[in-house]
C-alpha cells in the first residue's frame, strides 16, 4: 500500500508478510537501523491497544495522525518536524521504506513518530475508536488491472475502518495521479455516510493543500506529465 510498489503476482495471503519485503539490498547502516532503532519505535498490535492513542507517545501527544504507505518518508518526516506536539504513526510494509524513514528520524532526532511494518487494515482494527485526527494516503499502489482492484486500499470496508478511528471533524486525505483510482476513491467515499468531500472549487483538488510536502514519487509523476488530485474528506 505504499508508493507504487505493486506486485501483481503476489497472492493476498502474503499481506501479513509485507513488512519482510524489500527491494534493493540494505546498506550496512540501514540494516543497523532496522535492527536497533526500529524495535524502539515499532507498534506491537498483538498487545492490547491503549484506551487513548495519545499515550502511544512519550510524552503523550496532543493529537495523533496516521500516514498509510509512506514510501520514502519525505512527507511523514516533514509533518512530524512541523508539528512536534502531534504524534504520527507511519505504516509501511516495505523494509526499504522503513529504513529510509529511520534514517530521517535519526538524522533530525525526530521523537514523535511510531512505526508499523504490516497491514494497515490490521492497524486500523487495533487502534481505539475516535483516536485519530487525520489519515493520509499518498500515491498508493493503483492496481490498474481490473482483476486486482480488490487489492486497492480504498474499499468500503477500509472506509468504514477509517471512519471508526477518525474522530468527528477529522480528515482522510488522498493523493493520486491515476485518474481511475481518483474516480474510484470519490465514488466509494460518496456512498459512505461517514465522510463529506471538502472541495468547493476545482483548485481545491487540483492544487496541494497548504504546507504539503511533495514526495519523490510526486515529483517524478509531475516530470512525466501526470497531474495529481489532492482529495480531502471530513469525518462527519
Amino acid at each position: 500500500m505504499s508508493e507504487r510498489k505493486s506486485d501483481p503476482d503476489r497472492d493476498d495471503s502474503d499481506r501479513a508478510f509485507f513488512g519482510r519485503r524489500k527491494g534493493h539490498k540494505l546498506r550496512q547502516h540501514q540494516a543497523g537501523l532496522i535492527e536497533q532503532l526500529l524495535p524502539h519505535l515499532a507498534l506491537d498490535i498483538d498487545g492490547e491497544a491503549p484506551e487513548d492513542a495519545r499515550a502511544i507517545f512519550a510524552p503523550a501527544a496532543e493529537d495523533v495522525r496516521l500516514e498509510i504507505g509512506f514510501g520514502g518518508g519525505e512527507h511523514l518526516a516533514a509533518e512530524a518536524t512541523t508539528f512536534p506536539a502531534t504524534g504520527f504513526i507511519g505504516c509501511e510494509p516495505y523494509v526499504n521504506g522503513m529504513a529510509k524513514i529511520l534514517a530521517q528520524i535519526e538524522t533530525a532526532n525526530i521523537g514523535n513518530i511510531r512505526l508499523f511494518a504490516g497491514d494497515a487494515a490490521e492497524l486500523l482494527a487495533w487502534l481505539p475508536k475516535d483516536s485519530l485526527s487525520r489519515i493520509d494516503l499518498i500515491h498508493p499502489d493503483p492496481w490498474p488491472k481490473r482483476r486486482h482492484w480488490k487489492r486497492r486500499f480504498v474499499q468500503d470496508r477500509t472506509i468504514a475502518a477509517m471512519a471508526r478511528v477518525l474522530r468527528s471533524g477529522g480528515e482522510f486525505r488522498f493523493v493520486c495521479d491515476i485518474d481511475d483510482y481518483c474516480a474510484w476513491t470519490l465514488s466509494h467515499l460518496a456512498r459512505s455516510q461517514d465522510f463529506v468531500w471538502l472541495a468547493e472549487r476545482a483548485d481545491d483538488f487540483r492544487q496541494p493543500w497548504p504546507g504539503y510536502t511533495m514526495t519523490r514519487y510526486g515529483r517524478k509523476a509531475a516530470r512525466e506529465g501526470r497531474k495529481a488530485a489532492y482529495l480531502r474528506f471530513r469525518r462527519v
